[in-house]
């Protein structure tokens, strides 16, 4: 009573609707009840005897399919209890990776709802999740090999961050902000870290209340940021990303609008779209793009609000990228502005249903007035509609245009509609297009809900659905494929959106609705009969089907399928009469075409199975009776094909009900018994294939009805149903559950047809009655049909469990979820005796006839199926539920979210459920994860290996690479299935009767082994939940580890292991180095000594393993917390104030006050992350101390096994010269470069023993220094890495000898630097300074300061000179701006550089340079150097220039001496280009100021044509010019650059002019919204514009035509009534009659008015608009004119007819006749003979 009761009260979060809709639902409720408890209960016991494996870990999959089989039905506190269980197993530190991951992505489903837990009910602490991410993402250990993680755990861990930030406390954003703002320094890659980590954990769904503990802490700080960031580094896109989710999150809560311009102009950058001729791209550009996810998720949630803001700009956007739609035009921009045409309008759908349909729950709603209205809709429609009827004919995809315009046609079906409709028609009506009929079906069927449902904003949608069935029937189309499947796709849709029944009472209508479908029906069966199977294939092929047959069979099924079921009874009783006589007065071939008629008829006979069972069963019986009558037929191996075709007929309409084939059951019988024995092998397994339909449809448990409308269509008006949704509460779903009268018919053709094969082949098996192989197959084949036909009915298998196989103290047992079906337990138990049987058959094959496959093939499937079958596939189940979402996707309404699950899949997918959905416990015992069900497996395998003692079989090793998608055998998670197979793997090596010579074992071991070391993660040994309990299993994991990692040393000490087994042994080893326990001193050993082993291969697993193994060893540091504002003496104040300020002053580096003397060295605070202290401080700072004096030199007698070894080693001379000998050997010629393993090497050497090992390797490096060669120098340059690197904790006096050492080596190896080695120096330097303290390294930049640029040598000297310079200085950033200053000191007098290679690399340093003087918000100015004042003493030095007119480049004789000002002008002019065109993809802003001053110059120099052949600085010009012109401008930036070109196109040069209109068009694209907003400046463009339209230059006015036409296509000003009349007045200029000198004037205005109306004509090249007719007209008069008109006139109507073309009938009707006639005329050429 109690438990009723509490029954009644229980409340579940949510079930699965789907599960109430079985026909045993009832035993449904209380099954999930007690699995729960269970549940429950064996968790917690788990948890509280600290057993993680396997307890908990069972116990936790258990519930992951409790989730799938019930939904989340428990209470809401079970709900809560579960996750912050979970969310502290997830956080465990130490958890074994593979075991995390799994708690993970259950905590994901169970998170997955938000509206079931409110932030009241579930708090969760950020700080743990925090932790574990940083150990993952960032793990210091994982590069070294010591932990390995699965390849797909970021993916989860992210996913689990985003379902948990929604519930983290509200104080959580100040934490954050607190841990990472330290970290936000632009200039290193830790800003990359902080942003991400703030893009994923920020949480952006709060209470209005709590927004000021929430994002107001930090938008306005991070959006300034963005505001003054110019060159898309790589970590804008999360800040992108970050402002998105909070846009959409808090619709009506952020006021966006002093931002929209910003954002959309940045959008439009970020799309890279190419303008202009002659554009260059900043590779950065493409590569660190926004995602379009999340813009258009910002853009939906901009919209709407008073007055629409972002609607103008959205419409304004896409009018300027319309054009780029059109399928003329494609490029690798295309894929990204196909999906944003895609998801925009989906997200805007979402948005809406979010608005108006969502059930309430806690999440804030949109504010009223923020809400999208339906005139917000419309407008939004419009400004897309243009692009996505461009986009449908595009030529790589139709599809993407079909779904936004089926998200449209959701939103305003008014708008959409039409225009589709219209191009549909057109296309029915052209043959020659048939792309553009498949395009628009395909737009169709996206848009058919909305057509026929009947909602009030498109009624007259209904009228078009006969006229497009009828006109869409030409589609099936035995020789168009694409069409033809299209075609079928297009019927179905409509059909079963349409229920098929005659709405009047007049006649003609029905005549209409049969008319279509008979039609259709004939032209199914004209498409049949030309794919027989004669006419598609030679003799010579195989009868089996092709792929696209089998399409078009699937095709035409399903839409027979439809079309009658969704008919009324009488005009599916016509149709039935049709199929039959069509599949009865022919025979077919059974291959090809017999297959499409047959699965026709089946489609058929589903529907109304009593009326088509009636007219198929007793013509097909009498037919194969009459002809099996004859006993000859019985041994004849060719039968009559009509025999053929009518079994195959029969065998397809038996797959329907079976209640009404009871009537039937003794013909069937009769024939089954007589044809399953028939020996043609075509005849017999059609038989089978009988069988195994008639016995599902007897014993299966499914649904009998599949119609759009649950009840029948005699009803009232069936118009009313059009479209409708299915309510899933009231489907009213009918079910075929086997009855007794069923039951017994299936157990008595068993006992009649299986039991007598199971009698023979058990004869054949003793000897008494042998069959041949033939024989034994068709044997085989009655029994694997009998038992899929019959698989639901009979119990499982069922024996005494196999005990303690894994020891645990919970229980592990199965449960079994009912399944519908209660098993008889009084009939024969058919699986027990077919296993027997085949037990016996497989040994007597085994011994007798191996090679007999086909029948060991059949075997495996039927045990198979013996063990997992009940009823259905999985494959099945899969499939269905692939067409299921296929379905729903094409068909669903997305702003109500009413699903049109028509009936018909519904109940396609229950029967799958019922028979599916609560056996996955069947596919759990498959997966090999090391529970109960999988260690029988396991001992299966280990006796397979081990009694032989490894005489491998190669089925034995097909078995351990196991499934390409499952994680290998051989690698499962368990210490002792590991501890077997690798040694053993290894020591087949061994083995006699191995045949290593076989390739295919070669390649199998080959295989094995790389999916190992790839999918390979860490497996646990430490599983304690806390410190005080430490689990029996540690030891024994422990103890397996090492005895594993013993055997692998045993089989390695083998002499005669051969070198591969050898190698895969090494490697397998080094994948055993852990994080959390030592590996043992023998490995280390064996490590130590493969240093120098002879194999290559062996040699660089080992300097991998060594580095891991050193950081084992490493010792700990001391840590101290120190307070900056102490060594300062400034206490910072709380507002923000970043850069170089006075609190940040001690950490510069200052060459007045370096550590020189021991106690300097010992009293300084060295902070050696350069990060810290940017931005602000962190909250409590850690550095290491440097008072207490470090332990230099471990004596021997402390040292560790391992320790000693490797010390012991490193002292011998003779292992120090061989390792050193095989480290400084080439490996590849020309491909090999600074190595980061053999780094890491020398680092952990020289970290964990000091300088112990430096006298013996000063020789080797002397020497090697001393050696130009690339391996020499690039083995001094990775040990003086690491040199560097691990003297980071050494005592000033070692310091100090090390440099003694090293600054003459690294001198002398400068010397011998070539083209080969620079890098690696330069990686070298690079690698030493990362992450220092730059006073700790003193010694270095001195002496890559001293003369960089001292001429020595040659110019490769000098410019790899300050390459590795510039290395080293980038890494230090912005703390060492005295280098800085002295280095541009330095530079500057020697900018006028004679060699290319040093000019670019001093271009290349000066960026560095300048890349601290940033103008981000709150930045004080920088101490470093400044641009403003470099580019001043530059100008000032190119003042010979700036007079002069245009520039050429008159120094042929690069190497005179010349010394006047000019030469050096130019020289230095070369300089700062190069240095402009490195700076402007890299710096964070850009200083346009000081561009401006250098434009003038660059206008006078750059080329206007296109030609490689012009000199470097003609091209370097150029390119500068095309970079900047694409730099983001600022409102107030525009007034200067306006004034600039405005100056220049005042210029005398025209080349000058003509560069004004190129750099016009890109900045203006690229800066289109800025300058929209503001119009003072639009009109200023405008001007200039038509300034340059009336210049005396023939190619100025051309270029400014291009011009005009290009803004006026981007809308950038209106082409309103007073240009028009400007143009207009211009063209109508009088021309003297005289041809004189006067006339030039007036005839360039005549052109300038022309050039303005073509101008005009080319803005819309797609489409025709009110005014063009008039343009065009007047452009007409102008032909006779003088050149240069009449050559423009000409070329705009050429490019006018070219352009309007395609779609010529559709814009023929926008003029009048008499224009039609003019413009025949002018396109028209006239005929030569007329």
């Amino acid at each position: 009573r109690l438990k009723e009761q509490d029954m009644a009260e229980f409340i579940p979060q949510k079930e699965i609707v789907y599960n109430g809709l079985l026909p045993y639902s009832d035993r449904l409720d209380r099954e999930a009840t007690e699995l729960l408890a269970e549940i429950k209960a064996n968790l917690c016991r788990a948890v509280l005897l600290r057993e993680l494996w396997p307890g908990v870990a069972f116990w936790s999959r258990k519930l992951f399919s409790f989730l799938k089989l019930y939904g989340r039905r428990f209470s809401k506190d079970d709900h809560i209890l579960f996750i912050k269980l979970l969310y502290e197993l997830v956080t465990l530190p130490n958890l074994e990776p593979h075991m995390m991951q799994s708690y993970a992505r259950l905590l994901i489903q169970l998170l997955k709802k938000k509206e079931l837990l409110s932030r009241d009910d579930l708090q969760l602490p950020w700080r743990p999740l925090y932790d574990l991410y940083e150990r993952v993402f960032y793990s210091k250990t994982e590069h070294l090999g010591l932990i390995w993680f699965p390849n797909n755990v970021d993916h989860i861990l992210k996913a689990l961050i985003k379902s948990c930030r929604l519930y983290f406390p509200a104080s959580s954003t100040k934490e954050m902000l607190d841990e990472w703002r330290p970290l936000l320094c632009v200039f290193d890659v830790v800003m990359q870290k902080a942003i991400s980590n703030m893009e994923l954990f920020l949480p952006t769904i709060m209470p209005p209340e709590e927004h000021s503990q929430g994002f107001q802490l930090w938008f306005d700080e991070l959006m300034n940021l963005w505001m003054s960031l110019q060159n898309q580094p790589s970590w804008e896109g999360h800040l992108v990303n970050l402002f998105a989710r909070l846009a959409n999150d808090n619709i009506g809560y952020v006021d966006w609008t002093p931002y929209i311009p910003t954002i959309f102009t940045r959008i439009l950058r970020s799309l890279n779209l190419p303008v202009g001729v002659s554009q260059m791209v900043s590779p950065r550009y493409l590569t660190n793009s926004y995602d379009i996810g999340y813009i258009v998720l910002w853009v939906t949630a901009l919209l709407g609000g008073p007055g629409n803001p972002a609607q103008k700009e959205l419409t304004c956007l896409f009018n300027s990228i319309a054009s780029f739609y059109h399928p003329s035009n494609h490029g690798r921009w295309q894929s990204r502005l196909m999906r944003l045409l895609q998801r925009l309008p989906a997200s805007v759908v979402r948005r809406v249903h979010r608005e108006r349909h969502a059930s309430p729950c806690w999440i804030t709603l949109v504010p009223e007035h923020q809400q999208l209205t339906d005139a917000d809709l419309q407008e939004f429609t419009r400004s897309l509609t243009g692009a996505s009827l461009l986009a449908m004919f595009s030529k790589t995809d139709s599809t993407d245009a079909a779904y936004a315009l089926q998200n449209l046609a959701l939103l305003t079906p008014e708008l959409v509609i039409p225009p589709v409709l219209e191009k549909t028609y057109a296309a029915m009506e052209t043959l020659t297009e048939p792309h553009t009929l498949t395009a628009t079906l395909s737009c169709m069927i996206g848009m058919a809900r909305s057509l026929v449902s009947p909602n009030n904003h498109y009624p007259e949608g209904r009228v078009h659905v006969l006229p497009l069935l009828m006109g869409s029937l030409p589609g099936v189309d035995p020789n168009d494929f694409s069409k033809c499947m299209i075609t079928f796709q297009f019927i179905t849709t409509f059909t079963t959106l349409v229920p098929l029944v005659d709405c009047s009472s007049a006649p003609s209508h029905v005549l209409s609705v049969c008319l279509c479908i008979c039609v259709s029906l004939c032209r199914c069966f004209a498409l049949i009969d030309s794919s027989t199977l004669e006419q598609t294939r030679d003799e010579m092929e195989t009868d089996t089907q092709t792929h696209l047959e089998s399409l078009v069979e699937l095709g035409l099924s399903s839409t027979v399928s439809t079309i009658l079921t969704q008919c009324s009874l009488e005009i599916y009783k016509v149709a039935l009469q049709k199929v039959f006589n069509f599949a009865t007065s022919n025979i077919f071939e059974t291959c090809v075409s017999g297959r499409m008629v047959a699965d026709m008829c089946r489609a058929a006979a589903k529907c109304h199975p009593s009326e088509s069972l009636r007219l198929f069963v007793p013509h097909c019986c009498s037919i194969i009776s009459h002809i099996t009558d004859s006993e000859e037929l019985q041994s004849e191996d060719e039968l009559d094909k009509e025999l053929l075709w009518n079994l195959q007929l029969l065998s397809e309409v038996t797959r329907v009900d079976g209640k009404q084939m009871l009537k039937y059951q003794g013909d069937l019988e009769r024939i089954l018994r007589v044809c399953v024995r028939l020996r043609c092998k075509r005849a017999y397994t059609l038989a089978c294939s009988l069988l195994e339909h008639t016995l599902r449809s007897f014993s299966l448990i499914y649904p009998t009805e599949y119609r759009s409308t649950s009840g029948s269509f005699d009803t009232d008006l069936p118009i009313w149903d059009w479209g409708r949704p299915g309510d899933v509460a009231a489907l009213g779903v009918c079910w075929h559950v086997p009855g007794p009268e069923e039951e017994s018919f299936v157990f008595h053709l068993l006992s009649h047809l299986l039991h007598p094969e199971l009698q023979r082949i058990k004869g054949h098996v003793s000897g008494e009655q042998p069959m041949s192989r033939e024989e034994l197959l068709q044997s085989l084949a009655i029994v694997q049909h009998c038992l899929l036909g019959a698989g639901n009915l009979l119990p499982p298998l069922d024996g005494p469990h196999a005990s303690d196989l894994v020891s645990s103290m919970v229980n592990l047992g199965e449960v079994k979820p009912y399944i519908g079906v209660d098993y008889d337990a009084s009939r024969e138990n058919y699986r027990e005796s077919i296993c027997q049987t085949m037990r016996l058959l497989l040994h007597h094959i085994l011994e007798h006839s191996e090679d007999d496959t086909k029948s060991l093939f059949v075997i495996i499937k039927i045990i198979s199926d013996l063990m997992f079958f009940r009823g259905t596939q999985k494959k099945e189940f899969d499939s269905r539920w692939k067409s299921f979402t296929l379905v729903k996707k094409s068909m669903e309404n997305r702003v109500s979210w009413k699903s049109t699950q028509t009936y018909c899949d519904f109940n396609a997918l229950l029967f799958y459920f019922c028979s599916f959905s609560g056996r996955s416990s069947t596919l759990e015992l498959y997966s090999l994860t090391g529970f109960c069900s999988s260690m029988r497996f396991i001992h299966l395998v280990s006796l397979l290996m081990f009694v032989h003692m490894c005489i491998f079989s190669q089925g034995a090793l097909y078995c351990l690479l196991g499934m390409y998608s499952g994680i290998p055998m051989a690698s499962a998670r368990d210490w002792e299935w590991v501890g077997q197979v690798w040694p053993a793997l290894v020591r087949c090596g061994l083995s006699p009767t191995m045949s290593l010579e076989k390739p295919s074992i070669g390649r199998l071991l080959d295989d094995i082994t790389d999916r190992i070391l790839r999918q390979h993660d860490t497996i646990g040994i430490n599983f304690t939940v806390s410190k005080g309990i430490i689990n029996h299993q540690n030891f024994s994991s422990r103890g397996k580890y090492e005895k594993l990692v013993n055997d692998l040393l045993d089989c390695l000490e083998d002499r005669d292991l051969p070198w591969k087994f050898e190698h895969m042994a090494t490697e397998w080893l080094s994948l055993l180095l852990r994080e959390d326990h030592p590996l043992p001193p023998d490995a280390v050993l064996y490590f130590t000594q493969s240093l120098v082993h002879d194999s290559i291969s062996v040699r660089k697993v080992a300097i991998s393993a060594m580095a891991g193994i050193l950081k084992q060893l490493k010792r700990l540091s001391k840590k101290v917390a120190v307070n900056p504002s102490d060594i300062s003496g400034i206490e910072e104040t709380d507002g923000l104030c970043v850069g170089d300020r006075e609190g940040n002053r001690w950490l510069q580096y200052d060459s007045n006050n370096l550590p020189l003397t021991q106690e300097k060295w010992d009293s300084e605070c060295f902070v050696e992350k350069t990060h810290w202290g940017y931005y602000s401080w962190p909250r409590e700072m850690m550095i290491y101390a440097s008072s207490e004096k470090p332990k230099d030199d471990l004596p021997y007698e402390e040292m560790s096994e391992g320790e000693k070894i490797i010390f012991e080693y490193f002292s011998d001379p003779e292992f120090i010269d061989q390792l050193i000998e095989f480290l400084s050997l080439e490996d590849r010629k020309g491909k090999d470069s600074f190595n980061p393993r053999r780094f890491l090497l020398f680092k952990g050497l020289f970290r964990n023993y000091g300088d112990a090992f430096l006298p013996l390797l000063r020789p080797h490096l002397e020497q090697l220094a001393s050696d130009p060669h690339e391996s020499s120098q690039r083995c001094v340059c990775e040990i003086t890495a690491g040199l560097i690197r691990g003297s980071k904790h050494w005592s000033f006096g070692k310091v100090e000898k090390l440099w003694q050492l090293l600054c003459p080596l690294i001198k002398t190896a400068l010397t011998n630097i070539t083209v080969e080695t620079y890098t690696d120096w330069g990686t070298c330097i690079a690698t030493a300074c990362e992450g220092r303290e730059p006073r700790k390294l003193h010694w270095l930049f001195e002496l890559l300061m001293e003369s960089p640029l001292s001429g020595e040598g040659s110019s490769f000297r000098d410019a790899s000179l300050l390459y590795v310079l510039q290395g080293g200085l980038a890494q230090q950033q912005w703390r060492v701006s005295e280098l800085l200053h002295r280095l541009l000191a330095y530079l500057e007098p020697k900018l006028t550089q004679v060699y290319k290679n040093v000019r670019e690399r001093i271009g290349s340093v000066l960026t560095y340079i300048f890349m601290i003087d940033v103008a981000l918000p709150h930045t004080r100015p920088t101490t470093s150097p400044h641009v403003a004042e470099f580019v001043t003493r530059v100008l000032e030095r190119l003042k010979p220039l700036t007079t002069e007119p245009e520039i050429h480049n008159h120094v042929h004789e690069e190497n005179t001496q010349e010394t006047d000002e000019r030469t050096q002008a130019v020289k230095l002019l070369k300089t700062v280009l190069k240095w402009l065109m490195t700076s402007a993809g890299r710096t964070f802003t850009t200083p346009v100021q000081q561009q401006l001053q250098l434009l003038p110059l660059l206008f006078k120099i750059a080329p206007v044509e296109i030609d490689e052949s012009y000199d470097e600085m003609k091209q370097d010009a150029r390119t500068c010019l095309s970079l900047m012109s694409q730099g983001l401008l600022y409102p107030e930036h525009i007034p200067l650059v306006l004034a600039a070109l405005e100056e220049m196109a005042g210029s005398r040069s025209w080349h000058a002019r003509f560069s004004v209109l190129t750099y016009l068009q890109i900045m203006v694209f690229y800066n289109l919204f800025t300058l929209l907003s503001v119009p003072a400046e639009v009109l200023r463009i405008r001007k200039l514009v038509m300034q340059l339209l009336l210049d005396e230059q023939l190619e100025v006015r051309d270029m400014a035509c291009t011009t005009l036409s290009g803004l006026l296509q981007c809308q950038f000003f209106p082409l309103d009534s007073s240009l028009q009349t400007q143009l207009q007045t211009l063209s109508q200029t009088c021309l003297p009659k005289a041809r004189g000198e006067l006339a030039s004037t007036d005839l360039v205005r005549r052109h300038a008015g022309v050039l303005g109306l073509s101008a005009c004509i080319l803005s819309s090249p797609y489409d025709v608009p009110d005014w063009m007719p008039q343009i065009l007209m007047d452009l007409s008069s102008h032909l006779n004119d003088p050149q240069p008109i009449e050559m423009t006139v000409k070329k705009t109507l050429s490019e006018f007819r070219r352009t309007h073309h395609d779609n010529w009938q559709e814009h023929r009707q926008c003029f009048t006749d008499d224009q039609l006639l003019v413009l025949t005329d002018l396109l028209v050429s006239p005929c030569y003979y007329a």
